[in-house]
């Protein structure tokens, strides 16, 4: 059997055809229901001249069609691309013409942008449209009468060297489509899916099918809820592939951005076994639910998935003293690969950015030497292995981030770490928004995990504007915590006073803007160019 989620998804729904597949509010779809719409969907496409390697847009909020679309991709061999649903036209153009787009798959609710770009959208052959309540527009096909009008397509044999394609913005320029092969991630979720559960690795992909069934008849389904966008990495791949896979179920929110009433309430009455974020972006509104919401039975979830962002110690510690059973797993990765992993649990709880590396990780300086472990010097973190082929119609950009040292091809996703004696790794923040202010390097991270320890602070940022005498100054944006009951405006300059016990001089915050909310993308990350424009009209610079 071929190392590709399509022929193992549709090995497991031969086989647990009847068990939910999807929820979404009242909907429920079962593993028959996704199969199946999935294989007319695929049809269509085929239908509409989609070959293999083609390309299929999905601008699409968290919903069943994300995931069919998905699979049906998949199924005829094209490449899904995922596209930020918060993208207006410029930006939208932009990806459907990189990606070479030859189909776009777009809620109507975002039609009006779709509308305004279709005519220049030259490489789309075909648009559907999926209705969620917005206009719809002239001329467009609607979603369900393709799955209507088409016979499921016949099930084709596939390659694991398929391409699978993940657009990342990271924070400066435009996006870049990372491009990797599926069997290697298929092989991923295969080894690290089934301990979660108390089960051996599987290296043979012939007996997922019957493991799915077991699972089933013994009331132990891997339930997954990702409460981060599927338009991000860590949504789509850690919090709905190793269920899919496995023939769980998928929970998604009906509402549009984070409803942690509607999250929790979803994990009591779907028996959820995990639930992915993005970090503190997620994980604080979450544990302030549980502070202040009413008793549930959550007892089923066994562990908490997180990627992508900064999950401090005070927030995993909160959420173990609600879910004193629960773990938490936060990967150290970026789209470009995976750095390393930190275990969380009541009795152990883990250290802000302190993690266990992949295997074969190291951590390299400037000149491409190795950091000696215990050393306390800085270097970038190289990940070798099951690494992505590189970055769509950017040979440039590949050549920097992937690169052969001492003979082995590595991915340098632009991480820094220093190295601790027994070999784990301590995150530093992303190269591209290391501040540096009179020759001292900065780490943006740092000093934001120092200030949201702060008990009357929510949220922060971290970033660099240009200083006459130094080059830059570090400089902060901070949201007050709504638990912390203030009668008065919240002091920035009074939290950054309470760290010069805690960090050195040079790290300090020389400015402080006081903000509602932090500004965050959907998927958790920080939005840095919308904080730098706020830090400027608040300054009047």
């Amino acid at each position: 059997m071929e190392r590709h989620f399509a022929t193992l998804w549709e090995s497991v729904a031969d086989v647990v055809g009847e068990e939910v597949a999807i929820v979404q509010g009242d909907l429920r779809r079962t593993w028959h229901d996704f199969d199946d719409r999935s294989s007319r969907l695929a049809a269509a496409l085929s239908d509409a001249g989609v070959a293999p390697g083609s390309k299929v847009a999905e601008y699409l909020y968290n919903s069943p069609e994300y995931l069919e679309t998905y699979f049906a991709a998949l199924k005829v061999r094209a490449v899904p691309v995922n596209v930020n649903y918060r993208y207006l036209d410029d930006e939208l153009l932009y990806l459907l013409d990189n990606s070479d787009a030859e189909v776009l798959v777009f809620h109507s609710s975002l039609g009006d942008r779709v509308a305004r770009i279709r005519r220049r959208a030259t490489k789309v052959r075909l648009f559907v449209e999926v209705d969620d309540g917005g206009p719809l527009i002239e001329g467009v096909t609607p979603y369900e009468t393709l799955i209507e009008g088409h016979q499921p397509a016949p099930r084709i044999e596939r390659s694991s060297d398929d391409i699978a394609m993940t657009y990342t913005g990271g924070t400066t320029g435009m996006p870049k489509g990372v491009m990797s092969r599926i069997g290697p991630g298929v092989d991923a979720i295969l080894t690290s899916a089934p301990p979660l559960v108390g089960e051996a690795p599987v290296t043979d992909p012939a007996s997922v099918a019957p493991l799915a069934r077991r699972f089933a008849d013994e009331g132990r389904r891997l339930v997954g809820l990702p409460a981060c966008p599927l338009m991000h990495a860590t949504g789509l791949a850690i919090g709905t592939f190793p269920s899919l896979t496995f023939g769980g179920a998928i929970v998604l929110l009906s509402g549009r951005g984070l409803d942690v009433d509607e999250l929790w309430d979803a994990v009591e009455r779907e028996r959820v076994l995990s639930v992915t974020v993005v970090g503190d972006a997620f994980s604080r509104p979450l544990l302030h639910g549980l502070d202040h919401g009413r008793e549930r039975d959550l007892t089923s979830l066994l562990v908490i998935l997180s990627s992508g962002a900064m999950f401090s110690t005070e927030v995993k510690k909160g959420l173990h003293e609600h879910l004193p059973a629960t773990l938490v797993l936060d990967f150290i990765a970026a789209t470009e690969g995976a750095m390393g992993i930190s275990y969380s649990s009541r009795d152990r709880p883990a250290v802000t950015g302190h993690f266990v590396p992949s295997p074969g990780v190291k951590v390299f300086t400037d000149e491409d030497r190795e950091v000696v472990p215990g050393s306390g010097e800085t270097g970038v973190v190289g990940v070798p292995g099951s690494i992505p082929v590189g970055y769509f119609k950017d040979e440039a950009k590949t050549e920097r981030t992937f690169r052969v040292v001492d003979g082995v091809r590595y991915s340098f996703p632009g991480d820094w770490a220093t190295v601790d004696i027994d070999g784990s790794l301590n995150l530093l923040g992303r190269g591209s928004q290391c501040i540096n202010t009179g020759g001292e390097k900065v780490f943006p991270e740092e000093v934001e995990e120092a200030l949201k320890r702060h008990p009357a602070v929510e949220d922060s940022l971290v970033f660099g504007v240009p200083d006459e005498r130094f080059g830059q100054q570090v400089v902060a944006m901070v949201s007050p915590a709504p638990s912390a009951g203030l009668t008065v405006a919240l002091d920035g300059d009074a939290v950054v006073d309470t760290l010069r016990e805690e960090l050195s001089s040079y790290k300090l915050p020389r400015q402080v803007v006081v903000v509602d909310v932090v500004p965050r993308a959907p998927n958790g990350k920080a939005d840095y160019p919308t904080a730098k424009r706020l830090f400027g009209e608040a300054k009047g610079s």
